[in-house]
């Protein structure tokens, strides 16, 4: 098990190496390792796994009710849903089936939803439904004024995206990846059957290469003479108001679709918070992460005229991701047999949601390329921290806490984080090297006061445990 973030890189070729340890990356290094006589290298950017478009997403497991039918997305969207939902039900990781409404607002959205209850048939959901106004305000009373009708889709979930992408790369690092951090890689060349990847840490060889690489897959398809796709990074801010907001909505509340994506939605997060987001713009630079003035007050209007109470809810977050949009509508997941080599790109916000058939997916691709996997041992299981507002944390339940006091010593008041908490993150596998990773790992510092009343306690115990 090793997870570098410094230090000279190993010299002796790895048989795979995915580069990009986002959630799509890190799925792929998972199920890589369950063939143990890989040499597997996973290769990432930052400083910790989950930190491009995994960690700023809206958390929600699609159903894939409205891909276009017959895609490739449409396929992996249905097949990792199923394959999510019970890996996070089987890991601990916080995950709520709270099913979704499509809210028409206007004639127009209404009579769409017919249409898109016909696209959820096609790609084998059968169990959304056409609601009037009387049943849709009678789900959601809180709803705001002049709704119009609905389109019921139970089988839509919220669930945590931190802990899926930490889950799956513990049990690759558990299961013998190899896992190095701090290392972007600047260029890639291809050298007598040889992937030569250079980084800040030196160089690093394999015989198979995975692009994973998210935001900046077009840039190293490009290095290696491809040009199948070019990605736009689109910027989704969003806005986290507070628990006390919770009781005001029960599902998942998604707009009528649009040519830029799903819109902006309202939902409930599995840490009991509302979500509102994300907007939709197209921009050059692919680390224009910040939030704006004119973003933030689209997503109050937007999200007052969907819930009127939230205007007398606190907000307490507000944060922006980019998402990899390309000119297709369709996941760019292409191998190259005679380079080994496959693209796993323009995977947008549907990713979190297909991670696990992408994974098997891009293995197959391998394999069919020629890598030889060898024999196939499923890896141990791993069980997450609950981090989810339906289930109490440690210091709620007396048996940690009567078997470790640490557990009953709380640190972060908001979040109920404790002592105990915070020291096995800290002494986990792949520990967190900043306090916002040790935020996404217990949720210390995450909630109603950001971090103003305990933040120096955690600053305190994370440099005192750091590894």
């Amino acid at each position: 098990m090793t997870v570098t973030a410094d230090g000279p890189l190993p010299a002796r070729p790895y048989d795979v190496a995915v580069v990009g340890a986002g959630v799509v990356g890190c799925a792929i290094a998972r199920r890589l390792a369950h063939h143990p006589r890989l040499r597997v290298a996973l290769v990432e950017a930052g400083n910790d796994v989950g930190q491009g478009t995994s960690k700023a997403n809206t958390a929600i497991l699609h159903t894939g009710f409205d891909a276009v039918p017959g895609s490739l997305e449409a396929r992996l969207v249905r097949e990792g849903a199923r394959a999510l939902a019970a890996y996070a039900d089987a890991s601990g990781i916080p995950r709520e089936p709270v099913g979704a409404l499509l809210v028409a607002w206007d004639e127009e959205q209404l009579a769409a939803l017919p249409h898109l209850a016909g696209k959820a048939v096609r790609n084998g959901h059968r169990t959304t439904a056409l609601l009037g106004p009387d049943a849709l305000y009678a789900r959601e009373p809180h709803l705001g004024p002049g709704a119009l009708g609905a389109l019921h889709v139970p089988g839509e979930s919220i669930v945590c995206p931190w802990t899926t992408t930490l889950a799956y790369a513990t049990q690759a690092v558990r299961s013998g990846v190899d896992l190095h951090l701090h290392c972007p890689v600047r260029d890639v060349r291809r050298t007598g059957g040889t992937h030569v990847l250079s980084t800040p840490r030196g160089t690093l060889r394999a015989r198979w290469l995975v692009n994973a690489a998210g935001l900046h897959a077009d840039t190293l398809d490009a290095r290696l003479g491809l040009h199948d796709f070019t990605v736009t990074p689109r910027r989704g801010q969003l806005l986290v108001h507070d628990r006390t907001a919770r009781r005001l909505v029960r599902h998942i509340l998604l707009p009528v679709p649009t040519a830029l994506g799903k819109g902006v939605l309202v939902a409930p997060t599995v840490h009991g918070n509302v979500l509102v987001g994300p907007t939709a713009e197209d921009l050059d630079d692919k680390s224009a992460t910040g939030t704006t003035a004119e973003g933030i007050a689209l997503l109050r209007a937007t999200g007052r005229r969907i819930l009127p109470a939230l205007a007398d809810e606190e907000i307490v977050a507000a944060y922006a991701g980019l998402r990899a949009a390309t000119e297709h509508d369709d996941y760019a997941i292409t191998p190259h047999p005679e380079r080994a080599y496959v693209t796993v790109g323009g995977i947008r916000s549907t990713g979190l949601t297909a991670s696990l058939a992408i994974a098997a997916h891009v293995t197959a691709l391998l394999a069919d390329a020629g890598l030889d996997l060898g024999p196939r041992r499923e890896p141990e299981p791993v069980r997450m921290p609950g981090l989810g507002e339906a289930a109490p944390r440690p210091c709620e339940r007396p048996e940690p806490v009567a078997a470790d006091p640490e557990y009953g010593v709380l640190v972060c008041h908001c979040e109920r984080v404790s002592r105990g908490e915070i020291r096995d993150a800290l002494a986990g596998p792949i520990p967190p090297r900043d306090l916002d990773g040790l935020r996404r790992r217990t949720r210390a510092r995450a909630g109603r006061c950001q971090g103003a009343h305990c933040g120096a306690a955690v600053r305190a115990l994370f440099e005192a445990g750091r590894p």
